[in-house]
């Protein structure tokens, strides 16, 4: 196949279809042989999926002969190369490193969280990988230079050592350390024997140690050949010696760094790389643009020499558009438009990002029109059914799950996934009414059966006897081995999937995410090590960080016109359009993750991976996809938190193109641009929501036959203030829920607070001080214990309490008198208004002259007197109905002080005596309220009179409060 000396280096340009490209030049170095010449020539390539697309491009050619294609990582799972050595999972590794971290930790509790256990164990596993694959010895860790670094070295060099361990001969191997051990041995058979038939190695940088090796190897072979991806035949031979040995230094961040290392390696120079065939690139033009952009920062300067030399640059960005979208989503929905015109113009697309969230947006957006892309990276465990479930079960191991965190899981699709998931989904809707209704704000065993108890659903008690075992048994787990921890999840998972029946799991393993979940707990449960204890809240963020790594492939055929890949993989895209998105810096290039073990210095010392290698292996694949025949660079300007920065590529291109302005070089960036702009306005067009009018401030006039007859003292003063409340709730029969997540809010306060010195009064004041507050300290546990279900607040309140216990106690026994009524309820009609009053005063005294005292307990501010003038008439309404006689046990008065205490340290009362004139007034007033809402043209008008404007009703929502502002007139209608 080859006929000139080796050692032989070819190269593919940017852009080209590398898969299809490789096979053709096979072919043709084969012409006039033999058929089953092609059987005995060697293929190694860097993926699976290159792998797949070169089989599939011989296949297009007709039956025959295929050669032998294998992937660089193959010989790890080789026996004849590996011998019958026991390996060991990844996971296995990670799990025995996580068993030394926790005993470091356990005595060395300063040196870092325990719920960064498995993240810091699967950390030193990578740096294990990384010095295996640059054969990096763990001695070389105790010659490095440490000074300026002695007391941050101290604390990692604790754990850094641990990976010494793992490197002796009787250790079993990881998959790494066998891959380099089978590479060795098969690099020892090929130098005895050097293999007489074509082999090569194609579509790999050598980027990593390993594989470097097997390149070296091969391109010394007597019929060995390497093909290089996106080689820049277009860089001069001065730019080369820049990156290797330059004025400034090694230049590791530019995408041809690698082949210069490569070359230098093999005794070549990159001026030695032969083109593997004729055909050029898709678009030389464009090619040579690119290739003066990503030149080195010290050799910028020739922007200026060569940049004219470029050409008509509007000819070479004819096929370049530019988005430069506003935020995340605008981005996603142009993306998704054009790759919706390529499949109607019957084209191949792909779309490039290492953006996860932008692909699931990208994905989200295509499925308006029916559009499923085959995403190379599948779906994320985690997201899928089966993978939330679980991470919600192992979240809730160990605690007690409040009303929302219980309906999250009662409300997710695999719960109950039996025979009776519709009984299961309709008693799921009546349990959050009662718990938004009455509570309690953490649900368990006791709880449900008394609501099922009363419920008339035959098959409530059943179903609330099943779950409430689920959250019991939730609720108790402890700390334990990590054995038991996997299985009490995974039994937990079942029971609560499998639902009312005694076997089973539901669907919860079912289908390809509930098949990756079981194989994923599995793994898990297999590899755990026996001694590792972990507590509950330890073990969710290790199986978080196992279920994360974990990918879900759906075997439903995806839309193949369509494809999503990582950036990595621009070397096998073969479509007629290809899309760069998330062309931010952070995201591509991605931010390099700080390390915690070693710093830069360090890392060079020892020759591992530099982050700026990493940026030079994303500007390569960044290089690669935009020599594409049509491609669409893409960025959002700002994402959720703040403006972005232009990915640092493409910022070199933009800017190029704009200083040239005499080769048309900024109309084309302004053509770019103004193309990716008419993207974003369709995108926008597309996914717009349909206008509604806005809404006025609703003043509804319903028939006065509907109009409430019977309010409370409390809502009164609701009907003065905000009119539509009213109308919600006692003509369209709304009644207001409580949060989906309970809290521990102002509301639950003030009836704490109430029935504290309820209780106290209802089982006896002590005379003396001394014991009257430690009666009411005492009631205050009680109460706090029964209906607060938060430590904290109950502290909180408690402390509260303490504060204003003893002047309250003072003030009931220095007042005299004698309490006649608490929290009870009265009623009064009016049959002259035919209207009924209904109140339940916080307190009644009759003082030692005789006089009646209304007492209203405040957990707030009391209203001030010009408050009460104007809309706090809850205790002049009281006042009202004993003058009318509504308490029974009281008779009339027409000498009443009412008297509104506030509940805190300094106990601030505000106290009014109401005689007959004024209970006159009352009751005038009242009356004008009342039969002003009898008036047909008498609307209910929202928000008439808050208290503040910020203030936020139960029925604001309803009103479409923010459609219409406070100021805005009310707008009366008559409604049915």
């Amino acid at each position: 196949m080859f006929r000139d000396p080796g050692p032989r280096l070819y190269g593919l340009a940017p852009g080209v279809d590398f898969p299809a490209r490789l096979v053709e030049g096979v072919i043709r170095r084969l012409e006039g042989q033999p058929p089953e010449a092609l059987a005995r020539v060697t293929i190694w390539l860097n993926t699976q999926r290159m792998r797949r697309h070169v089989r599939e491009a011989f296949l297009k050619r007709g039956a025959g002969f295929l050669p032998r294609l294998r992937v660089v990582t193959d010989p790890g799972q080789d026996p004849l190369l590996t011998g019958e050595l026991p390996s060991v999972s990844k996971l296995g590794r990670r799990l025995e490193l996580a068993v030394l971290i926790d005993h470091l930790l356990q005595a060395e509790p300063d040196l870092a969280p325990r719920q960064a256990l498995y993240d810091l164990s699967d950390s030193l596993a990578n740096l294990m990988d990384e010095m295996r694959a640059e054969d990096v010895a763990p001695d070389a860790l105790n010659h490095l230079d440490i000074e300026g670094h002695a007391a941050h070295w101290a604390r990692t060099r604790r754990f850094v050592s641990l990976v010494g361990q793992f490197f002796g001969d009787e250790v079993p191997p990881d998959s790494e350390a066998r891959l380099r051990l089978a590479t060795l041995t098969l690099l020892r058979a090929w130098a005895e024997n050097p293999v007489p038939d074509p082999v090569i190695v194609a579509g790999s940088t050598g980027s990593r140690g390993t594989t470097a090796l097997l390149m070296r190897a091969v391109a010394r072979l007597p019929q060995g050949a390497l093909l290089l991806p996106g080689f820049d035949f277009d860089q001069p031979e001065a730019v080369w010696q820049e990156l290797g040995v330059g004025a400034e230094g090694i230049q590791e961040d530019h995408p041809q760094y690698r082949y210069d290392h490569l070359c230098r390696s093999l005794d070549l120079r990159p001026v030695d790389v032969r083109r593997w065939d004729q055909d050029g690139a898709p678009d030389p033009a464009r090619g040579r643009l690119v290739s003066l952009a990503l030149r080195p920062a010290p050799v910028t300067d020739q922007w200026i020499s060569e940049g004219p030399e470029l050409g008509d640059l509007g000819a070479a960005t004819r096929n370049l558009t530019l988005i430069e979208a506003p935020h995340p989503r605008a981005e996603a929905e142009a993306i998704a438009l054009r790759l919706r015109q390529a499949v109607a113009e019957g084209k191949s697309a792909a779309l490039l990002t290492p953006d996860r969230d932008l692909t699931r947006r990208v994905t989200a957006a295509l499925d308006r029109w029916a559009l499923k892309p085959d995403d190379s990276a599948g779906q994320p465990l985690l997201h899928s059914p089966p993978g939330r479930l679980l991470r919600l079960i192992a979240r809730a191991m160990g605690r007690r799950l409040s009303a929302d965190q219980c309906l999250t899981l009662l409300k997710h699709p695999l719960t109950f996934s039996g025979s009776e998931r519709g009984p299961h989904l309709r008693l799921s809707l009546e349990l959050e009414l009662e718990l938004r209704r009455k509570g309690p704000a953490f649900p368990d065993s006791v709880s449900l059966r008394d609501w099922a108890n009363r419920s008339k659903d035959p098959f409530a008690v059943l179903w609330a006897e099943r779950l409430g075992a689920v959250l019991d048994a939730l609720a108790a787990v402890t700390p334990a081995p990590l054995t038991e921890l996997i299985a009490t999840h995974r039994r937990l998972t079942e029971m609560l999937a499998r639902g009312t029946g005694d076997e089973g799991e539901g669907q919860l393993w079912a289908k390809e995410a509930g098949q990756a979940a079981i194989a994923a707990m599995e793994e898990l449960a297999k590899e755990a090590p026996a001694g590792l204890m972990l507590t509950p809240s330890d073990y969710s963020a290790l199986s978080d960080s196992v279920l994360s790594r974990g990918q879900v492939r759906s075997l439903i055929p995806a839309d193949e016109r369509i494809v999503i890949l990582g950036a990595q993989e621009a070397r096998v895209v073969g479509a007629d359009l290809v899309i760069l998105a998330g062309l931010s810096e952070g995201i591509w290039p991605a931010k390099v993750p700080p390390d915690p073990w070693l710093n830069r210095k360090m890392r060079m010392e020892l020759g591992l991976l530099l982050p700026e290698r990493r940026v030079g292996l994303s500007a390569h694949d960044f290089q690669m996809a935009v020599g594409a025949k049509e491609v669409v660079l893409s960025r959002a300007r700002r994402d959720a938190e703040a403006e972005t920065v232009p990915s640092r590529w493409l910022n070199r291109l933009t800017n190029l193109l704009d200083g040239l302005p005499e080769t048309g070089g900024r109309a084309a960036l302004a053509a770019m641009r103004a193309r990716g702009e008419q993207l974003i306005r369709e995108g926008e067009a597309v996914s717009a929501p349909i206008v509604t009018p806005r809404s006025g401030r609703p003043s509804p006039r319903p028939p006065v036959a509907v109009r409430p007859n019977r309010l409370s003292l409390t809502e009164i003063e609701k009907l003065i203030r905000d009119p539509y409340a009213i109308y919600a709730r006692h003509v369209l029969k709304l009644n207001p829920l409580m949060p989906l997540r309970p809290s521990a809010d102002a509301r639950l306060r003030g009836e704490i607070l109430h029935k504290v010195p309820e209780t106290l009064l209802k089982r006896g004041l002590p005379e003396t001080v001394e014991a009257a507050e430690a009666a009411l300290l005492a009631v205050t546990d009680e109460v706090l214990e029964r209906d607060v279900a938060w430590p904290a607040m109950r502290a909180i309140w408690r402390m509260r309490m303490e504060d204003l216990a003893r002047p309250f106690v003072e003030g009931l026994l220095t007042a005299g008198g004698q309490t006649v009524s608490m929290e009870k309820k009265y009623a009064i009609e009016m049959k002259d208004l035919g209207f009924t009053l209904v109140g339940k005063p916080d307190r009644m005294d009759i003082l030692p002259d005789g006089r009646l005292k209304i007492i209203d307990y405040k957990t707030g501010s009391p209203p001030s007197p010009a408050q009460q003038e104007a809309f706090a008439k809850q205790l002049h309404l009281a006042a009202l109905m004993a003058n009318l006689g509504a308490f029974p046990e009281l008779g009339p008065h027409d000498d009443i002080e009412i008297a509104y205490i506030r509940l805190a340290r300094d106990l601030k009362t505000v106290e009014t005596r109401l005689g007959p004139e004024e209970l006159e007034k009352v009751l005038n007033g009242f009356r004008r309220l009342i039969l002003a809402y009898r008036e047909p043209g008498r609307g209910y008008s929202s928000r008439r009179a808050m208290v503040e404007t910020r203030d936020r009703g139960d029925y604001d929502d309803l009103a479409r409060y923010g459609e219409w502002e406070i100021t805005d007139p009310a707008r009366p209608e008559d409604v049915p």
